[in-house]
């Protein structure tokens, strides 16, 4: 059974927890906040030790979870990566590139797994769509939220847009080759909402848009591809696919609208696909996953090259908005 050990028990951490205890073959050893306040909260309610500091939670851990602010992601994982500790951190894994080199090479001296918290590639939705994703060439994101101060302390780059980077990057089999971006600070001293182009060397196209001052909530990104367009809801956990295909004249479908257009002497036809999703908690599967990878010494899911990659783009996104995270 893995031990591990949670730093950080804010609303993200707290969510964490909850679904650690509900993994089997996790051992939960305890947790360590600053937050004094908190801390009692989380002891009275749960029943789970608190650890007087990160070293003792590290030296008691075979595996450390880091769901603490960015600020303090890199100091945690240090520690725990000199230690020879399995780590699953949050994204974004770090406050600038240098920290996020140093995290790799690291990890690579204490040869341990790391796992990067991109939970997008976990929901529900995202994950049955993975098979109609073939070489989308344009891709339209929106993430949309509605203001809250907790994430505020990085712009909103880093905090909500880097979510639809990761997946894009995912997707995308090529590197990026040019960014153009704008943004601007309304509410907090970073920019709270930012849109972006990212061109690709193969020519596919992502624009996103990210904002944490909408009036309601929105998280849907929409990928074309030859002869399919297919449309995820990650906040509803929903699915639509749309294709093209071909049909003979005497054909009938019944979730299909035939369409004027002839290709080769053959009619298309419009094929509206609604899949079935089996609704799970994407951050017990992620946690979950990261389990596996250990446990039969499997690649993770979401490598810290992976995270490094999104960081990367996320900060040439923010340079083109002329901003930078002090």
């Amino acid at each position: 059974m893995l031990k591990i050990g949670l730093l950080g028990v804010g609303h993200l951490g707290t969510i964490h927890l909850k679904c650690i205890k509900n993994i089997a073959d996790y051992q939960l050893v305890g947790f360590y906040d600053p937050d004094l306040k908190r801390s009692a909260e989380v002891i009275n309610e749960f029943g789970v030790r608190r650890f007087d500091n990160i070293t003792q939670l590290v030296n008691a851990s075979d595996v450390v979870d880091i769901v603490t602010p960015t600020v303090s992601h890199f100091d945690c994982a240090v520690e725990a990566l000199k230690k020879s500790k399995h780590v699953f951190i949050e994204k974004p894994i770090a406050t600038n590139m240098k920290e996020a080199t140093q995290l790799i090479k690291l990890t690579e001296e204490a040869n341990v797994k790391v796992q990067v918290g991109h939970v997008e590639r976990f929901n529900p939705a995202f994950v049955a769509a993975q098979a109609s994703l073939v070489n989308p060439m344009f891709i339209e994101a929106h993430r949309l939220g509605q203001y809250n101060p907790r994430g505020t302390d990085v712009p909103v780059v880093l905090d909500l847009m880097i979510h639809d980077i990761d997946i894009a990057l995912h997707v995308v089999n090529a590197n990026v080759r040019r960014v153009h971006a704008s943004g601007v600070n309304v509410i907090s001293d970073s920019p709270d909402i930012a849109s972006a182009r990212l061109e690709f060397d193969n020519g596919a196209v992502a624009n996103l848009t990210a904002s944490r001052i909408s009036l309601n909530n929105r998280r849907q990104s929409r990928f074309f591809q030859s002869n399919a367009y297919i449309t995820v809801d990650f906040l509803n956990k929903k699915l639509d696919i749309v294709k093209i295909k071909e049909m003979n004249a005497n054909e009938i479908n019944g979730y299909a609208t035939a369409i004027d257009a002839e290709k080769a002497g053959q009619k298309r036809q419009l094929a509206f696909e609604v899949p079935s999703i089996q609704i799970t908690n994407a951050i017990e599967e992620e946690l979950r996953s990261f389990k596996n990878a250990i446990e039969h010494n499997q690649p993770v899911k979401v490598s810290i090259d992976d995270g490094v990659s999104a960081l990367k783009v996320a900060f040439m996104i923010m340079d083109k908005i002329n901003w930078v995270l002090q």
